[in-house]
């Protein structure tokens, strides 16, 4: 079994997901080989070949894939494939984009938002929003699969694999890139941070909101929040948490006003600790918080706040 990991990067630092994929590549129980496809990118190529596990790093230099486009990316990859069994990339925004267009080119079933390998040919996935999960195994000779990053555990770097320059493609023109607007903070990324305040539509408002950010500034925190708080205005969708917003795993993960709809819970039950403070003893999000405080968010957190202040 030979397996290809689509690694994830910004032309200077590989993604922590990438690790994860990596682990996720490896239990599939043969050797393991990074594609690094990207502009000026050599330093990504020197950090892949540095992961645990990884036998060969395929580096693709070239402005054609500058912005991560599917186009051009799933033609490299699938020019690629006739040396891999399986293609494997993170359950990202990136990895969902590309990898079912690779699947329609070789004309194989995609397996999807994988979270564990039983085996070569057969996966574990969450269905129904995570309320259930599905065993599914592949018939196909050959396998792309994407892997969710947050269930596996991330390789660790003492890896010395080589570095192999490939040849390009040709851009197909389907598609450019226009813009980017990224958001800045000075907090850590929602998808990486080990700790996480959420806030949902117990909030009230977009001005109440700012306790969220209080808690989450005092432990370092990121800030994210339930679909409901984002319809409502409160928060930008960017800190959405949830199956149709991130899906996140921290260390510890802080739920404020937040009901617990089974699509958020999709998105953070897997965070090591939960914590959940609702005025509504009978909100959903107790059944699998760790711990739970029963009260007005509006009394609970800012004294929490003090305490941790003091």
């Amino acid at each position: 079994m030979r397996a290809l990991v689509i690694a994830e990067h910004d032309n200077r630092h590989i993604k922590p997901a990438t690790h994860a994929t990596v682990t996720a590549a490896l239990q599939l129980g043969g050797t393991v080989d990074i594609l690094v496809a990207g502009t000026r990118c050599a330093a990504v190529a020197d950090q892949a070949a540095k992961i645990t596990g990884v036998g060969k790093v395929l580096l693709a230099d070239d402005a054609v894939f500058a912005e991560f486009l599917a186009e051009p990316l799933s033609t490299l990859i699938v020019g690629l494939a006739e040396d891999y069994d399986a293609l494997v990339a993170a359950a990202s925004a990136a990895g969902k984009n590309i990898m079912p267009r690779v699947a329609a080119f070789l004309d194989v079933q995609q397996v999807s938002d994988v979270i564990a390998v039983v085996s070569p040919d057969t996966f574990v996935r969450p269905i129904y929003a995570g309320n259930a999960l599905a065993t599914v195994r592949s018939n196909d000779k050959k396998r792309v699969i994407t892997a969710r990053a947050t269930a596996f555990e991330a390789a660790t770097e003492t890896g010395t694999a080589v570095i192999e320059a490939i040849p390009t493609v040709s851009d197909p023109g389907l598609s450019r890139f226009l813009e980017r607007r990224v958001t800045e903070s000075v907090r850590p990324e929602l998808t990486s941070a080990r700790v996480i305040v959420a806030g949902g539509r117990g909030i009230g408002s977009d001005s109440a909101f700012s306790l969220v950010s209080q808690l989450a500034d005092i432990l370092g925190g990121a800030v994210g929040a339930s679909r409901a708080a984002v319809d409502a205005g409160f928060i930008p969708n960017d800190a959405q948490v949830g199956q149709t917003g991130k899906i996140v795993a921290p260390d510890l993960y802080i739920a404020v006003g937040i009901s617990g709809a089974i699509q958020h819970l999709a998105g953070m039950k897997d965070s090591k600790v939960i914590v959940a403070i609702n005025k509504d003893g009978d909100a959903p999000i107790f059944q699998i918080a760790d711990y739970g405080l029963v009260a007005d968010v509006f009394e609970a957190v800012p004294e929490l706040i003090d305490s941790l202040n003091a």
